[in-house]
């Protein structure tokens, strides 16, 4: 038992702590408020404090937890919503209460199965029971190692019941897992697996894979958070953690709501019930907003290792690094580029480096994607959080004022994004590969002819480089352009995706054609395209037919 010092904001000095080790929880005054021992000299202590310290006076005890920070993970956790520490939102008091415990809200009875039966041996990472009642997906209970020398029958069981004694292990519905330490794993996985998001300019031109990491970066009104709400609708992954890191309570709201009012393709249920949400918004303890996205990967790896592709959506990871900047100044660090600390790179890596599609030691194969939101302040992408995590990420999806303000979305700039693993994704589809460079050069050429015609108008340009201009125009409206907002359109499957890439293409190759055989480029921009543009917004068996009546009538023009 220490005794605090000092109080400045969620920096607390203690006392007399002996035998304390860094990152070692601390409970703190007579609430027993979390906080985490971030610096040591001798029995000194500083302490981070993850929950509002008014009311913390010098004089007030500070007991050692005796663990590092810890999230309880167990059945209770998809459908839910948590702060940043993973204690519940509802159901347990609010995140007003100081010092809320975790264990209130799972304090419920839960329906086990064993899958495994006494006397025999149990693999580490393997099921050796499972839940039934946790959500969409059966929440599985995995082994330590060992023999099993008891295993409960079916029934309901409390959250804390050991439910199976394996290699001398009792086994638990719910346990403890540091945050700040990635879960092990039996080895990683080279092969490029593609994330399927259902937003096609992502999926043909800018694709992240199973176990990739991606960045949004965008400033104030691009869409990035709801570019990054389709992906958690619409993506193919098993199960959804969604990171709200200091953002507006009332977009974390609507969130929620949405994702409790979708159909879930993948089950028929609703889509919340494979989702995990964690909000720590702007309006919550600054503190908890810098563990809230180690908490939301920990719960990732959680669902890795058994055997699921985990999703970790963080929005935005630049809360999360003025959080740091906050703290740093706090504790005298001396601060680098924008006040931010030096370390700023490091804990950046250390994040994205726990993404991966890895062989479970079940022998599983489990993935954790992490896509994160970058907010940079004016929207300068050459700010330290941005230009850093540039560094560590596989794929950029930059999102663009001007498109924005056009009404285009996604907002995603073709021209300044990127995508590392994309050559490895298309390696083994060169369909696929075939298409993706035509539309990428496509587009590269009508931004060089846009830059032009600025200068001497497109009446000036011949006649191909005009066709290239309508080229970029009908992929950017016909393609490009997605509504979140439409029941056929905001989500678009990998087939669909190819037909509609593969119209347009055929149109703009007819169109090429026929300037190449003197047909005046002004009576190819005449014509009526608006059947082909508007194939995204048909059924998928009516696309052919839309490129043909298209292509029929520019053939009237030879």
């Amino acid at each position: 038992m220490g005794t605090v010092t000092r109080v400045n904001g969620p920096l607390v000095e203690v006392r007399d702590l002996a035998g304390a080790a860094m990152f070692e929880l601390v409970l703190l005054g007579p609430y027993r408020l979390p906080g985490e021992i971030v610096r040591l000299s001798g029995s000194h202590a500083t302490v981070q404090a993850y929950e509002y310290t008014g009311g913390l006076a010098p004089g007030d005890p500070a007991d050692r937890g005796g663990a590092p920070l810890s999230a309880l993970l167990g059945p209770h956790l998809l459908g839910g919503v948590y702060d940043g520490l993973l204690r519940p939102l509802t159901g347990a008091g609010t995140w007003l209460d100081p010092a809320v415990s975790s264990s209130a809200a799972v304090a419920r009875s839960w329906q086990f199965t064993p899958l495994v039966g006494q006397g025999g041996r149990a693999a580490p990472g393997t099921a050796i029971g499972r839940v039934e009642d946790a959500g969409s997906l059966p929440y599985l209970v995995l082994s330590p190692g060992g023999e099993v020398s008891a295993i409960s029958r079916p029934g309901r069981y409390p959250h804390d019941a050991a439910v199976a004694v394996v290699g001398g292990t009792e086994v638990r519905l719910t346990r403890s897992r540091q945050v700040r330490q990635a879960l092990p794993y039996a080895s990683r996985l080279d092969e490029a697996v593609p994330l399927v998001t259902g937003q096609r300019t992502i999926d043909l031109l800018l694709p992240v894979c199973l176990g990739g990491t991606a960045a949004v970066p965008g400033g104030f009104g691009t869409g990035k958070t709801v570019l990054l709400q389709q992906i958690a609708k619409w993506c193919d992954a098993d199960v959804v953690i969604y990171v709200g890191c200091g953002e507006r309570g009332n977009e974390m709201a609507d969130v929620v709501a949405e994702l409790a009012e979708l159909p879930d393709p993948r089950t028929g249920g609703r889509l919340i019930e494979r989702t995990v949400v964690i909000a720590n918004t702007s309006n919550m303890p600054m503190m908890a907003r810098e563990t809230s996205i180690y908490t939301g990967v920990t719960v990732a790896e959680h669902f890795r290792d058994m055997g699921y592709a985990a999703v970790v959506i963080a929005d935005s990871t630049s809360r999360w690094a003025e959080a740091l900047r906050e703290f740093a100044s706090r504790s005298g660090t001396l601060p680098a580029e924008e006040g931010y600390p030096a370390d700023l790179a490091s804990a950046l890596a250390a994040f994205y480096e726990r993404a991966g599609r890895v062989v479970t030691l079940g022998g599983d194969t489990g993935s954790v994607t992490i896509i994160g939101a970058v907010s940079p302040p004016g929207g300068d992408l050459t700010e330290p959080v941005t230009t850093q995590t540039e560094r560590f990420v596989r794929t950029l999806w930059a999102l663009d004022r001007d498109l924005a303000y056009a009404r285009h979305y996604p907002a995603i700039s073709w021209r300044e994004s990127f995508s590392r693993d994309a050559g490895a994704l298309t390696r083994h589809d060169p369909e696929n590969a075939s298409r993706r460079a035509r539309v990428g050069r496509l587009l590269a050429e009508a931004d060089r002819l846009t830059t032009l015609a600025e200068l001497v108008g497109a009446g000036a340009l011949p006649a191909r480089e005009r066709i290239g201009l309508l080229a970029g125009r009908l992929l950017r409206e016909g393609f490009l352009r997605q509504s979140s907002l439409s029941v056929r359109d905001a989500y678009c499957r990998a087939s669909r995706t190819a037909l509609i890439a593969d119209a347009l293409l055929a149109v703009v190759e007819r169109c090429q054609d026929l300037v190449e055989h003197d047909v005046p480029a002004a009576a190819v921009e005449d014509r009526d395209f608006s059947p082909v543009l508007r194939a995204k917004e048909a059924p998928e068996g009516e696309i052919a037919a839309r490129r043909d009546a298209v292509l029929n009538d520019l053939e009237t023009l030879r």
